[in-house]
């Protein structure tokens, strides 16, 4: 099992920043000790998206089209972390933020299935 703990969501203006961190802890992975991990958001009525994942290492990082050039994933495996700074946000941003685990697959993946563990998501609202 892998434990997922999320913060950092909250109320911004557009423009504006915020930084979500997520522990993880429990099983190691398939393929080491650490696994990919990537940050995915549904807003309401919508379907659950992929926003951003990153390898074990921090050594590849993938951004959603929507988010590139904005957002930023980045861990910190001393302290079993991945963060997801998000600059520029929009109204349209407005979501539940989601931390995700896959501690079985050594290649990120864009889709939720392949994500086995996930946080209790974290509200995330920009306000125009």
């Amino acid at each position: 099992q892998v434990q997922l703990v999320e913060s950092g969501g909250g109320l911004v203006q557009a423009g504006g920043s915020l930084r979500l961190a997520c522990a993880a802890s429990g099983r190691t992975g398939s393929y080491g000790t650490y696994y990919v991990m990537g940050w995915f958001r549904q807003a309401p009525g919508k379907e659950r998206e992929f926003v951003a994942g990153i390898n074990w290492s921090g050594g590849r990082t993938y951004h959603a089209d929507s988010v590139k050039g904005r957002f930023t994933i980045s861990r910190d495996n001393a302290k079993n972390s991945v963060y997801l700074q998000m600059n520029s946000l929009k109204p349209e941003d407005t979501a539940v933020y989601y931390c995700a685990a896959d501690p079985d697959h050594a290649g990120v993946s864009y889709s939720p299935s392949m994500y086995a563990y996930w946080g209790q998501g974290t509200q995330v609202t920009v306000s125009s």
